[in-house]
């Protein structure tokens, strides 16, 4: 696809929006401090912000008024990646920063957050409130001997007690981690045994599609395999009574007291997340208390424009970055939706309802709960008041060009139309490298542009730029969000040949993207499960756009798998629709579709029916394990076992291997 494929846009912010939007302001503003370019718009703004990376970030600092205890010497010390050395020398807390609206009197009683369960009726914990539980968890964590750099950890849905005991946690400079409590013991213990946690934030169960689910039993067992736990915090979501030997989180809580924030160095680890995982133990990635800070205030501040009057909800769970991302929101003042249920509940529309009902302005999902609607029949904008909505964004996967469109209609009618930001990053940065930009059009199928201070560029094998071209996802520049170092891996080989081994000090992030001439961006999917066929490379997501539009496909999944004999089978598997039949004539009429829609090279050698796709517990596609089947690699080696979500699926795959061989 190139960037003559849509010239029209299908969005155009008015000049009102784009006057008003915090990045025009930031511009303008930078222009007179810093020789930011004053014209030229975003572009120019863009190309400033890597060229001059330094002045670029010092700039933000100062624009957030990012409080530093201890001032930075310079921007950037050392600046190869691995190893950018950011504001050295500096102090600052996290905490401090998320909490900073409630100092505030006229806001202290204003909504920090609205939680929501499957209910749908919103309850407000103000910014007063926030303060207090967190000023109280602090003490009482100082209290247990919690020092700066010990690992606090919780298994939680995702209610407000989980973002006290994350912004409690970056008080004291202790390091968080997480996982939601629909993972299962092994899967939790993969993650949480790396990382030797001191506390365990636990509840007894949580509430899904209607149904209560017990997690007394996994909780015992995370207790007994996780030796160094110094106390364990229970939070009675389903109203049991506190195990033997445990805290209550009520009792933690209750002092009012204001919190203590630990002065940090700018690069002390703020929190662990982790990669799906999906061969080996998940990757540990650790992420800076300062990075994380100026990243996410660039992020939510300029390119998703939220502020103190905006309401900030995204769809998510406390095993996905975007929780963190989504919790960032108070850095900017913003009041952040949790919602703690099933994206469906009571039926499709759910989400929809839940920012109606709190008024949210910046609505975030996945790119599949878009494509399900559009299949379900649900009509956003005419069945729900989303008259606050300025903003739908999408991640996960590739938001495809009819889900632009179906968004782009349902919205139709409303005044100025509907920004939909498809944004794309991962969780080895916990940010964007492309998406949302106020200022800019949208055209159909593609992420706006490149984020600001992210030298995002398309190579091909020997490290050539690319325009127009499909190449690999690659960022020339350090960001300040990368990871400061994987646990457990000393020398930080792990970490080198996760990003850096095909292109020498050049981060390599595992996506096919095109960068368009107009400066747009196109992901068609992860480069290491590509599908290439002599010599042409293509992206799995063109080929599940297309076929997923047909009623009878649930789900599909394509791999290319390269032979002994130098050939390539590249099988289509599909998941179908409650009464439909993979007979000839549907398999023609997939065949056509994508020969049709794509090309011919595109075209499948088989179409096999599954009883479904795998996925990774953040709901991912598997496709490199699948492959890695397919060529005959035993499941165990294959796959980390606690890191999908229905391992019985993956043998169906093993035994098509199998019959192969």
């Amino acid at each position: 696809m190139t960037s003559s494929a849509n010239p029209v846009p299908l969005w155009q912010p008015s000049p009102e929006r784009i006057a008003q939007a915090q990045v025009t302001r930031f511009q303008a503003w930078a222009a007179e401090r810093y020789g930011a370019p004053a014209d030229g718009g975003y572009e120019a703004l863009h190309r400033w912000s890597v060229a001059e990376l330094d002045t670029f970030w010092k700039a933000v600092t100062d624009w957030f008024d990012v409080r530093f205890s201890t001032p930075y010497a310079r921007v950037l010390g050392e600046r190869s990646m691995p190893g950018a050395e950011w504001f050295p020398g500096s102090t600052v807390n996290y905490a401090e920063h998320a909490l900073r609206a409630a100092e505030d009197p006229a806001r202290a009683d204003t909504p920090a957050i609205l939680h929501v369960d499957e209910s749908h009726d919103p309850q407000p914990v103000t910014w007063a409130e926030l303060r207090r539980q967190v000023g109280s968890l602090a003490a009482e964590l100082r209290g247990l001997g919690v020092r700066p750099g010990d690992r606090v950890s919780g298994y939680l849905p995702n209610i407000p007690q989980a973002v006290v005991a994350l912004l409690a946690t970056a008080a004291v400079g202790a390091v968080w981690t997480s996982c939601a409590p629909d993972f299962g013991a092994r899967s939790v213990l993969d993650r949480f045994q790396q990382v030797e946690p001191v506390v365990l934030f636990t509840v007894d169960g949580y509430r899904y599609g209607g149904k209560e689910h017990d997690r007394r039993d996994t909780v015992a067992e995370l207790r007994s395999e996780l030796p160094t736990l110094r106390a364990v915090v229970h939070i009675p979501l389903l109203g049991t009574a506190a195990p033997e030997g445990t805290l209550e989180w009520s009792a933690l809580t209750s002092a009012d007291v204001a919190p203590v924030f630990e002065a940090v160095p700018f690069d002390h680890p703020l929190w662990v997340l982790y990669s799906s995982g999906t061969t080996g133990l998940p990757k540990a990635i650790v992420q800076s208390q300062g990075g994380i800070l100026v990243e996410h205030l660039k992020q939510l501040g300029l390119h998703c424009d939220l502020g103190p009057d905006d309401r900030f909800f995204w769809y998510t769970s406390t095993g996905w970055m975007m929780w963190n991302f989504l919790v960032s929101g108070l850095l900017t003042g913003t009041t952040i939706v949790l919602y703690d249920g099933s994206p469906g509940y009571p039926d499709t529309g759910a989400q929809w309802r839940i920012a109606e009902r709190t008024g949210a302005t910046l609505y975030g999902t996945s790119a599949a709960y878009v494509m399900a609607c559009r299949k379900a029949d649900v009509h956003p904008a005419r069945d729900f008041d989303l008259s606050r909505v300025k903003c739908v964004a999408t991640t996960g996967s590739p938001l495809p060009p009819d889900g632009f469109r179906w968004l782009h209609e349902e919205f139709a009618d409303t005044p100025g139309g509907l920004w939909t930001a498809s944004v794309s990053g991962g969780t080895d940065v916990c940010s964007c490298f492309a998406g949302a930009v106020p200022t800019l059009p949208v055209h159909i199928g593609e992420l706006q542009a490149p984020c600001l201070g992210t030298d995002l560029q398309s190579w091909d094998l020997q490290g050539k730029p690319l325009v127009d071209e499909v190449g690999e996802l690659v960022v020339t520049n350090p960001m300040p969000s990368m990871p400061i170092h994987f646990w457990n891996d000393p020398d930080g080989a792990r970490y080198h040949d996760s990003y850096f081994d095909t292109y020498p000090g050049v981060w390599r992030h595992g996506d096919w993207i095109t960068l368009t001439a107009r400066g747009s961006v196109i992901i068609h999917g992860r480069s290491d499960s590509t599908l290439n066929r002599q010599g042409v490379r293509m992206g799995s997501a063109d080929i599940y756009e297309a076929v997923e539009r047909l009623p009878e496909i649930r789900e599909s999944l394509v791999i290319g798998v390269e032979q002994p004999d130098g050939g390539y089978w590249m099988p289509l598997f599909v998941h179908l629709a409650p009464g439909a039949a993979l007979d000839d004539a549907l398999r023609d009429r997939i065949k056509r579709t994508i020969r049709e829609q794509l090309s011919p090279r595109h075209v499948p050698d088989e179409v096999i029916e599954v009883p479904g796709v795998p996925h990774t517990l953040t709901g991912k596609r598997i496709e490199v394990p699948v492959k890695r089947l397919l060529q005959g690699t035993p499941l165990d080696k294959a796959v980390n076992a606690g890191s999908v979500d229905d391992l019985d699926l993956l043998r169906f795959y093993e035994n098509i291997a199998r019959k192969r061989s």
